[in-house]
């Protein structure tokens, strides 16, 4: 039995894994159901990443602007 890291699921998940990889996963998850759940584990966590969007604050905005603004000034009188 193989031992795939998290990032080994992770690759294959994305579809990012070497073609060995993919047949080395996809031949143990017929075989292996912890493997299966760890992978479907993942699977629903990335699904739900996909679907929280967020939004820095204003705060933060406003001082990443007045940095560039700064910036900016500081660039000209140079």
């Amino acid at each position: 039995m193989t031992l795939f890291t998290p990032e080994d699921l992770l690759l294959y998940l994305y579809k990012e894994s070497s073609p060995e990889l993919t047949v080395a996963i996809e031949t143990a998850i017929k075989e292996d159901w912890m493997l299966r759940e760890k992978l479907q584990v993942l699977q629903s966590s990335a699904e739900g990443l996909e679907k929280v969007t967020v939004s820095p604050r204003a705060e933060v905005i406003l001082k990443v602007m007045n940095y560039a603004r700064e910036t900016a000034a500081e660039s000209v009188q140079h």
